[in-house]
């Protein structure tokens, strides 16, 4: 590696991490603001324009409150959890292009950035389950058990969601999966880029993608291992001060770097929704200005494209918070162990069928999946569950003490 190469890696490490540690109080303001406005509330307002200086507030008063450490707790490895849990957060979206400029971006284009992803994105539970045991809390263990069995069910959904995009693309790199989908929609479309959500498999692919990365990023509905309702913050419970703040720090991280995986993989990742550019056109016949202009645009235009797609991605986590319940652990199971990995399982059997046979047989197979799967819901019979209703509240008498 030559002393350029050295700078130019440099210099894509700055800008990822600028740009995610730049976003972080962007995002934590945004999610506040929507969430106000689907509670019909006002939101965070007071300190700057907007309260857009709320979350730098919230740094602050984090910075400088006091750290409690528990008196039976594992110092060491309790320290190091929130670390532990901050860092696959920010290094896993370092094979994510933004762009086509191979100078600026991806930080790292190696032949096994799905993998990479996945081994980052895995790498994150151990921080939750190490804060759970080294907190000596019963409530932050079961928060750290829960996190690393909830890991373990949805990251083979993932896996087979995403294994989607590695047949369909025949690669395991993601500029590859990028310039597979910037070709003709359909191969009929010439306008249209044919982006991976936009065919049956990748549609499917794309729905078992977003219940795992909510699932993956401990997001409601899914957000049991901190369940206030239950375990009163889950492997938090016994954090405050900047420990706290890089768990924070490393759930907000971990959403932008997994909408980043889900825009690139299915969403035509910095390419256009239009593969048309009037500016280029009036580039090529009239040169001069819009030379110029159209040279800015096509610089400027993939990252905007992308981290148009990012945000986009961060308002449906948001929306599917202000929206769904939390979900009891028993039905989180079921999800991710007898729906998401059979249906992930159909979608890259139907698309293989795709690959050898071509679309009519595919279409068919689809179809026959869709009919068996609305017959077999149909004929479950719903939950039945009784509640046994109490006129006064009875205080709590151990068996020996009853007995006695």
């Amino acid at each position: 590696m030559t002393l350029a190469d050295l700078g130019w890696a440099f210099l894509r490490i700055v800008i990822l991490l600028g740009f995610l540690l730049g976003a972080l109080p962007v995002v934590i303001w945004l999610e506040r603001r929507v969430l106000a406005w689907f509670q019909n509330r006002i939101g965070p307002n007071r300190l700057g324009p907007f309260g857009l200086l709320q979350p730098m507030a919230d740094a602050a008063k984090l910075f400088f409150k006091e750290e409690i450490i528990p008196a039976q707790a594992d110092r060491l490895i309790w320290s190091l959890a929130p670390a532990l849990s901050l860092f696959p957060a920010l290094v896993a979206a370092a094979t994510i292009p933004w762009g086509p400029n191979r100078l600026l971006t991806p930080v790292a284009d190696v032949d096994i950035g799905i993998l990479y992803f996945l081994a980052m994105s895995s790498l994150a539970a151990y921080g939750v389950l190490l804060a759970g045991w080294a907190s000596n809390n019963k409530y932050s263990l079961l928060g750290g058990l829960r996190a690393s069995a909830q890991v373990i069910s949805y990251e083979l959904g993932m896996g087979l969601s995403l294994a989607t995009a590695i047949l369909y693309t025949g690669s395991l790199r993601m500029t590859d999966m990028v310039e597979a989908q910037a070709e003709p929609l359909w191969g009929i479309v010439p306008f249209l880029h044919n982006w991976l959500v936009f065919t049956p498999w990748g549609l499917v692919g794309a729905a078992l993608f977003l219940v795992c990365m909510l699932a993956e990023t401990n997001r409601a509905p899914f957000d049991l291992p901190e369940a206030e309702s239950e375990l009163v913050a889950g492997y938090q419970t016994e954090y405050s001060s900047m420990k706290f703040a890089a768990f924070f720090m490393g759930e907000y991280i971990a959403i932008l770097a997994i909408s980043g995986i889900m825009a690139t993989c299915f969403l035509g990742g910095y390419l256009a929704p239009i593969n048309v550019s009037p500016i280029q056109a009036l580039a090529e016949s009239s040169g001069g200005f819009w030379s110029v202009l159209a040279a800015l645009t096509g610089a400027l235009a993939p990252p905007f494209w992308f981290v148009a797609k990012v945000f986009g991605l961060f308002f449906v986590f948001v929306w599917v918070r202000a929206t769904l319940l939390r979900l009891r652990y028993d039905q989180l199971m079921n999800l991710g162990w007898r729906f998401l990995i059979p249906a992930g399982l159909v979608n890259l059997a139907l698309l293989t069928v795709y690959l050898v046979w071509g679309w009519v047989p595919a279409l068919v197979g689809y179809a026959l999946a869709a009919a068996f799967y609305l017959g077999w819901t149909g004929r479950r019979k719903p939950e039945v569950r009784e509640l046994i209703y109490v006129k006064e509240a009875q205080p709590y008498r151990p068996k020996e003490a009853s007995h006695a």
